[in-house]
């Protein structure tokens, strides 16, 4: 398979002064709805409990409750109220409250507690369904590198990539236009019930019953946004007429909620007709202006030797198996090769590596979001996420990652090397899955993981929890009983076949770094593992030195340790860091 040959569109200038719509700065403002993709595709639980399907009737009366009973003077809820109040267990309300403070649009001061219309949107749209996976673009291609069938498929839910294969078929992400599109198709259907939700009663009667507050109007801002001429940022308050250039030290002014749907629903409009556009435009890329806007420029480097300018520019064709598009990166399409990803800055974003095969992928920077999908016999190192991390569909991949959060899904034979400050959760039909400390490190690495906000000092690289076998929020039909199976967890891997990793020396001497900088210390287990490798190792060098052999003899032996070697480069899957030389 080729890399992907996706059109790069370079970054923007900076975000403008929010307008409402009029003209702003001697340009005409053209402010334009989306969803924000980050609750959708990080956020969604397999928590039976959370997905209400009577629409507002039970949410309203579980915000109620949670009111009265459990929430402060400030209407925030902290993990003992919100398990009391949705009758969950503890550590289901503290991974609620962990979700959806990683999906919040801004950093939160108080981590122990949510706000309560925070809460009661983020468990609305636990009733989303996801858009179907579509058979990818090039099934034929692929075929090689896609994992092939095993003793495994007749266990294996509708969901892996292996009965994916034997459809015949490969699957691949929906296309960001329409994702984007389904998204705004499930806000605009549900609007109404939301914004009720978030109104409050007065005296009055029909519409002017329900006003909406500055306060809670801005709790909208978890799963929409807008953008003006494709740059992002745009308070709500200020798109929105009614309370632009109001101010914002006075929360409760209101305005009739029937007003604020009608505008939502009409904005809604506009953006689903401006994706049905620019699909149908011979010039897709520039016509979707609003959705696709360069995000952040980072260096590339891949098996053709490309080299790198000075100024971090790439050179070569590593980057056409990245395309950067509305607010994300995407890595699409590498195949027996290795690329790297550098950036100087905390990436605000989400990146997604989609599809590579058989190579190496580095995305050494600081990032906020990060997807790993339908990747086989790959390895994979992630800087530092410091929102969340979500592996799916994946086989036979090493991932070696620091991050806040993971959530892996229907993956199959693969390891990850963690630093994590929270419980990876496992999710769906996983099998022979292994879980080990990280095991490398990066000049940057240190500072990365400081601006995203990780805790070195904490790993629970060991401490997976196990959710439901099948996704709730996946349109794909589920085999009867399967609901009922508990998902595979992951096992520790063995010290005994620890070892560190080493990244290459990409950019010059001056940026070479020991894994003894590892900013996760490893258990001593590890440690004990290590040592006693490294001894037989010197006492190996010490027999040959020391023996009294021919020369006959020692290319004899130096040939059998180089076989061996190569075996074991093979057999590992560390020939692919050869990709790259």
């Amino acid at each position: 398979m080729t890399e992907s040959s996706r059109t790069e569109t370079s970054a923007g200038e900076e975000p403008p002064a929010a307008s409402s719509g009029e003209e702003s700065n001697g340009r005409q403002s053209h402010l334009l709805l989306q969803p924000r993709r980050e609750p959708f595709e990080y956020g969604l639980l397999p928590i039976p409990k959370l997905i209400l399907t009577d629409g507002i009737v039970t949410l309203s009366s579980v915000k109620e409750k949670l009111l009265r009973h459990h929430a402060t003077s400030l209407q925030r809820i902290d993990v003992v109220g919100l398990a009391d109040g949705l009758k969950i267990s503890l550590a289901e309300a503290g991974i609620v409250l962990d979700t959806l403070v990683s999906v919040l649009p801004c950093e939160p001061e108080d981590l122990d507690s949510v706000d309560v219309r925070d809460l009661v949107l983020f468990l609305y749209i636990q009733s989303y369904k996801r858009l179907i996976s579509k058979t990818h673009k090039d099934s034929a291609a692929v075929a090689d590198v896609w994992p092939s069938t095993s003793v495994f498929d007749g266990y294996l839910s509708a969901l892996t990539p292996i009965q994916l294969k034997r459809c015949g078929s490969r699957r691949s992400m929906p296309s960001p236009a329409d994702e984007e599109a389904h998204q705004l198709s499930y806000l605009e259907k549900h609007m109404e019930n939301m914004v009720s939700l978030l109104a409050d009663s007065i005296e009055g009667e029909g519409d002017e019953s329900l006003v909406l507050t500055l306060d809670s109007f801005q709790r909208l801002g978890l799963i929409i946004q807008f953008t003006d001429n494709g740059h992002e940022g745009i308070p709500l308050s200020q798109a929105f007429s009614l309370f632009a250039n109001r101010d914002a030290n006075s929360p409760h002014i209101s305005v009739p909620a029937s007003k604020v749907l009608d505008w939502l629903l009409q904005s809604i409009a506009i953006s689903l007709e401006h994706i049905a556009a620019a699909e149908k435009s011979p010039t897709r890329e520039a016509a979707m202006g609003g959705i696709n806007d360069g995000d952040f420029a980072m260096a590339d480097a891949s098996a053709n030797k490309a080299k790198l300018q000075s100024n971090g520019s790439p050179s070569g064709l590593c980057e056409h198996g990245t395309a950067h598009l509305r607010s994300q990166t995407i890595v699409e399409g590498i195949c027996k090769a290795s690329l790297v990803k550098q950036a100087s800055n905390t990436i605000r974003h989400p990146v997604k590596v989609l599809n590579c095969h058989d190579s190496v992928i580095y995305l050494l920077a600081p990032l906020s979001y990060a997807t790993i999908y339908g990747c086989s016999d790959a390895t994979i190192v992630v800087g530092a996420v410091g929102k969340a991390l979500r592996v799916e569909h994946c086989e036979r991949v090493q991932i070696i990652a620091t991050a806040k959060r993971l959530c892996i899904v229907n993956c199959r034979e693969c390891i990850f090397f963690l630093g994590i400050n929270h419980n990876p959760l496992i999710l769906g039909d996983n099998h022979k899955l292994q879980v080990a400390p990280f095991n490398t490190s990066y000049p940057q690495l240190a500072e990365h993981i400081s601006q995203v906000g990780i805790n070195a000092n904490i790993n629970r690289w060991n401490e997976p929890l196990v959710l439901g076998m099948v996704d709730p929020h996946d349109s794909l039909s589920h085999p009867a009983g399967l609901s009922d199976t508990q998902s595979e967890s992951a096992t520790c891997l063995d010290p005994d076949q620890f070892t560190n990793f080493l990244i290459p020396k990409w950019f010059g001497a001056t940026l070479v770094e020991s894994t003894e900088c590892n900013p996760f210390p490893l258990p001593e287990a590890y440690v004990a593992a290590q040592k006693k490798t490294h001894n037989v190792l010197n006492e190996i060098q010490e027999t040959i030195r020391s023996a009294q052999l021919d020369e006959i003899k020692k290319r004899d032996i130096a040939s059998a340790l180089h076989t061996h070697f190569k075996d074991w480069l093979y057999a590992s899957g560390n020939i692919r860091q050869l990709y790259c030389l």
